[in-house]
């Protein structure tokens, strides 16, 4: 009897250790499938900006938009008016060889 309680406990103990071995070898052989790449993010694309000028041309002059809100700031100054120009307005008239402007509100003119 007592060999056949040793056959029991090792039949008992040897089962669960091929079931393991089993389970172990099907993992094994069963491939893992290939881990997805993240996408690659792209830069936003960079806005254009064109670099505007204006030149106005009449009777043999010229000027450029920078000269001319050069000169209406300056005149703006010599006017007596101590604040920063924050809005510039500009009208140019070649039929009167003038420039007026509107600096914050205050008015005047350029002889070009």
């Amino acid at each position: 009897m007592a060999v056949a309680k040793k056959a029991d406990t090792v039949a008992k103990t040897a089962a669960p250790v091929a079931e393991k071995k089993a389970v172990e070898e099907k993992k094994e052989t069963v491939k893992k499938a290939p881990a997805k790449k993240a996408a690659a993010k792209k830069a936003p694309a960079k806005k254009v900006v064109a670099k505007e000028s204006l030149h106005i041309q009449w009777a043999g002059k010229e000027y450029s938009q920078e000269d001319l809100v050069k000169l209406a700031k300056a005149a703006y100054k010599a006017a007596g008016n101590k604040d920063a120009a924050e809005k510039i307005d500009l009208y140019v008239k070649p039929e009167e060889n003038a420039v007026y402007y509107v600096i914050n509100g205050n008015e005047g003119r350029i002889d070009v």
